[in-house]
């Protein structure tokens, strides 16, 4: 039997979006690799499994996997593209969608210009809960790699980051240095690398080698690790425009213990169906 999927992306993060609500699916990790395979599949940077939820202050269950196959805690491209496609398959007719996810319950909100607003939770910093070994809590740590020594700000927006802030992104060693912290012992679940420039006070570029994906044109969850990131050093104003190689996100951070708003895109490219026995 084929199964229909949807292709969307978010400010250029792309990804096959399956209905688990009306035919509930289950995934193995190489069909998620061959569906994610650019080649040999329909091409993506995460597959969304959208289903019926398993708790009650919920609308729907969003699982998010990569192209590596591994399911993830959390992806803010994704939950903005997730809302947009709930309400374009007539599965909900709110506006405002309560999202079970691996991190919790999330609420994305379609927005009148016909973006999509997304409330992420708020920041967490033990290193306890990133997860991250390190002694105690700082602002920035110091990171080794391979002889030379990284100062990343580290975080959880419901899955880990490490931000580092670089005085010319197009010039970053992401794609050499991303693989390094992605795998770096001290992340025992591995972490998402991101490098900030800030342009001024409410405007940064970023690039983010992403756990399980490597380098992705846009990374919701990292745009905001990046703005909370800044805010905690002084640098950073409430709102900031996160400029990203596959498009712009806004976001909102108001503090220590508030929730981060992510605002962005959200767009469908194409619908199709396939064989999800790929032989």
């Amino acid at each position: 039997m084929r199964t229909p999927f949807t292709k969307m992306h978010g400010a250029g993060n792309d990804f096959v979006v399956l209905d688990g609500v009306r035919r509930p699916l289950r995934l193995t990790a190489e069909q998620i690799r061959r569906i994610a395979d650019r080649r040999l599949g329909v091409g993506c940077d995460q597959v969304l499994l959208i289903e019926r939820p398993t708790r009650a202050d919920a609308d729907f269950r969003y699982r998010i996997f990569n192209s590596d196959g591994g399911e993830v805690e959390q992806c803010g491209n994704g939950a903005r593209c997730f809302a947009r496609f709930v309400r374009d398959q007539r599965l909900t007719d709110k506006d405002e969608i309560r999202a079970e996810t691996i991190a919790g319950v999330i609420v994305p909100r379609l927005e009148p210009d016909g973006r999509v607003s997304v409330n992420m939770g708020a920041p967490r910093f033990e290193p306890a809960e990133i997860p991250f070994t390190a002694p105690a809590r700082a602002e920035v740590y110091d990171l080794e790699l391979d002889g030379t020594v990284a100062q990343v700000s580290v975080l959880s927006m419901g899955n880990p980051h490490a931000v580092q802030i670089v005085p010319d992104v197009d010039r970053a060693p992401v794609a050499t240095q991303g693989p390094l912290i992605e795998r770096h012992p001290r992340f025992p679940r591995r972490v998402n690398a991101g490098y900030m420039q800030i342009v001024d006070r409410a405007h940064i570029r970023l690039r983010v080698y992403e756990r399980g994906a490597g380098e992705t044109p846009a990374c919701g969850t990292g745009a905001c690790a990046a703005v909370v990131a800044g805010r905690q050093r002084g640098l950073l104003d409430v709102s900031v425009e996160v400029s990203l190689p596959g498009g712009v996100l806004q976001v909102t951070w108001d503090g220590p213990g508030r929730p981060v708003w992510l605002t962005g895109p959200a767009v469908t490219v194409f619908e199709g169906s396939m064989d999800l026995d790929l032989t």
